[in-house]
């Protein structure tokens, strides 16, 4: 008997749902120029990511699973990032074309990339280093450095970095539940400060993840 569609769903897929379901709305909050919550859904939209592997190890994965998880990740890692950094930028360079076509070129590659590095994800994944610059990194850097609105001819090289980064061969190691406590506190705390304290909270979730991108390749290379 051919099972229906919702019991192949796992309580981890609902979590995947629940990705998506922040990522979506993170899109239509940056449409109406409520960035501030565009840019929280996208941070709570993180966590949900990063909730739904622990629950799938806890209570098991289901045969959706790896297609429901990269498609969640897809939108609230990918489209809504890219969109949200659109938005920032759009009104300081509508006004030249070139402008305007550099950012919206970059955004292309970020995207198309995103969507390669998750697609590709769970055939290349492996139980102690991720292959690539894990999307979720790529996208609260990209997001944090618009929401501080850097100059965007500075801001896009640097995502087009990080953007072959995703896609590159250099192996980043697997961070333990410690580590991925303390990037979870610090997302969190994000939400709750946002820039006030001199953007203390987001400045310390970045300088987290450069000090990763940076010494996580060099600690696998020693580690052999």
């Amino acid at each position: 008997m051919q099972k229906s569609m919702i019991k192949l769903l796992s309580l981890a897929d609902v979590v995947s749902l629940t990705n998506a379901g922040f990522g979506f709305l993170a899109i239509i909050m940056a449409s109406l120029g409520e960035m501030w919550f565009s840019f929280s859904f996208i941070l709570i939209a993180l966590l949900a990511d990063g909730l739904d592997g622990m629950v799938a190890r806890k209570t098991g994965h289901s045969e959706l699973g790896d297609y429901m998880e990269a498609m969640a990740d897809m939108i609230s890692l990918g489209v809504a990032p890219s969109f949200f950094v659109y938005t920032i930028y759009h009104d300081a360079v509508s006004w030249c074309i070139y402008y305007h076509s550099y950012l919206l070129i970059t955004l292309i590659v970020f995207l198309s990339l995103s969507i390669i590095r998750l697609a590709s994800f769970h055939i290349l994944k492996d139980k102690k280093f991720f292959v690539g610059l894990p999307a979720s990194i790529s996208a609260i850097i990209i997001i944090i450095l618009a929401f501080f609105e850097i100059e965007f001819l500075y801001i896009l090289p640097v995502s087009i970095i990080i953007s072959l980064a995703m896609i590159s061969n250099v192996h980043f190691p697997k961070p333990g539940l410690k580590i991925d406590a303390i990037a979870a506190i610090l997302i969190i705390l994000t939400l709750i400060f946002g820039k006030n304290y001199y953007g203390i909270a987001p400045l310390l979730l970045i300088t987290t993840l450069v000090t990763y991108i940076i010494l996580g390749p060099l600690y696998l290379l020693k580690s052999k």
